[in-house]
C-alpha cells in the first residue's frame, strides 16, 4: 500500500492536535520569494555583458544562480499546496513571481503533474515522477556513461517527461503565467540585451544537472534499500531549499508548511527514526553514477490505480 496514507493515519491518531496545529500556510514564504528573486535579478543584472565569455558567468550561474533557481523551483512546489497564502489566486499570482527567473513559464503547469505525483504516488501512466520506460531502459543498460548523461541533464528529462506521458489541458492560469513571463523576458531584453536571459537559463540547466541541491531529485524517491521509497534528508543544504529535504514528513502531511517539518519529525520521531535517510545529496548522486545495481529502474511502481496493494519495485524482485 501507499506508505504515506498509512503513516498520516497512525500519527494522526497518536499526535493528531500537535500535527493538525501546524497545518496551513506561511507567512515567511513570501519574503523568502521575494529574496531569492531580488538576488537572482540582481547577478543577473551584474553579469549582463558577461554572457558565455568570463569565468564570472559560468562560476555565477553554477554556484549562486543554479542555487537561487533550485529555491525558486522549491518555492513553486511548496506555493502549489497552497502554503504561502490562504487564497488560491495570491497563491498562483506569486507563483508566478518565483517563475520570472526561471525565464520559461511552468509555474501554472506544475500544480497538476504534482498533486498527481502525491495522490498516485508511483502509479505508471499518471505519477510523471516515475521514469518513462523507455527512459528507464537506456539509462540502465547504458550503464555509467548513460547515467552520467542523464543526472547532466535531469532537467529536461523533468520539463519533457510530462508531456510524453501525460498531458494536461490548458487552462486561464497557463495563458497568464506564459504571458507574464514572455512579458517579463522582453522586458529585461530590452532593458538589457540578452545577457541576463542567458545567465537564467543557464541557472536554470545548472540547478537541475550536476549540482549539490539537484539530487534531491534523486534522493527522494530512488531506491536505495528494500523497499523503502522516500527518503529524508536532514542536513543543512535544507536552509537553500525549503526544507524539501523533510520528504517522508512533507509527504505524510503536505498541508504543513516547509518551517514547520522539521517540528512533524520532531513530534512523531518515533515514525521517523526507524526509516532509512539520507546524510548527503551529493552522496546521493555519486552513489546512483557509480552503484551498478542503482538506476533508473529503482523506483516503486503500482501499475493498477484501482488496486493500490500490490507494490512493484521495479528492477528487483516483486513484493506484496
Amino acid at each position: 500500500g501507499e506508505p504515506h496514507a498509512l503513516r498520516k493515519r497512525a500519527i494522526l491518531k497518536k499526535y493528531g492536535k500537535q500535527i493538525t496545529s501546524l497545518m496551513g500556510p506561511s507567512w515567511k514564504t513570501k519574503y523568502v520569494v521575494a529574496l531569492t528573486v531580488a538576488l537572482h535579478c540582481a547577478m543577473a543584472y551584474l553579469l549582463r555583458d558577461k554572457a558565455w565569455t568570463t569565468w564570472e558567468f559560468w562560476v555565477g550561474a553554477y554556484l549562486i544562480g543554479g542555487a537561487l533557481t533550485q529555491n525558486c523551483f522549491l518555492a513553486i512546489h511548496e506555493i502549489t499546496h497552497g502554503l504561502a497564502f490562504k487564497s488560491v489566486k495570491a497563491n498562483r499570482l506569486l507563483a508566478m513571481v518565483a517563475n520570472l527567473p526561471i525565464a520559461i513559464p511552468y509555474s501554472a503547469k506544475f500544480p497538476g503533474y504534482h498533486m498527481e505525483h502525491h495522490r498516485y504516488q508511483g502509479t505508471d501512466g499518471i505519477d510523471t515522477d516515475i521514469p518513462h520506460p523507455a527512459e528507464a531502459w537506456l539509462f540502465h543498460h547504458g550503464g555509467m556513461p548513460a547515467k552520467i548523461f542523464f543526472a547532466f541533464n535531469q532537467i529536461l528529462f523533468y520539463a519533457i517527461r510530462p508531456s510524453v506521458v501525460r498531458e494536461q489541458a490548458v487552462d486561464a492560469w497557463f495563458v497568464l503565467n506564459f504571458a507574464v513571463q514572455i512579458a517579463f523576458d522582453v522586458a529585461v531584453v530590452k532593458a538589457f540585451g540578452m545577457g541576463p536571459i542567458w545567465y537564467f537559463l543557464l541557472s536554470a540547466f545548472f540547478a537541475g544537472s550536476i549540482h549539490p541541491l539537484a539530487s534531491h531529485f534523486i534522493a527522494e524517491h530512488y531506491v536505495f534499500l528494500g523497499d523503502q521509497e522516500t527518503y529524508s534528508y536532514y542536513g543543512w543544504l535544507n536552509c537553500l531549499t525549503f526544507n524539501v529535504g523533510y520528504h517522508n514528513e512533507h509527504h505524510d502531511f503536505p498541508n504543513v508548511a516547509w518551517d514547520k517539518l522539521p517540528q512533524v519529525r520532531e513530534i512523531a520521531h518515533d515514525f521517523y527514526d526507524n526509516l532509512p535517510y539520507h546524510r548527503s545529496w551529493p552522496e546521493v548522486l555519486f552513489q546512483f553514477i557509480t552503484t551498478p545495481t542503482v538506476s533508473s529502474y529503482n523506483r516503486v511502481k503500482r501499475p493498477d490505480v484501482k488496486n493500490l496493494a500490490t507494490t512493484t519495485v521495479v528492477g528487483q524482485k516483486k513484493k506484496t
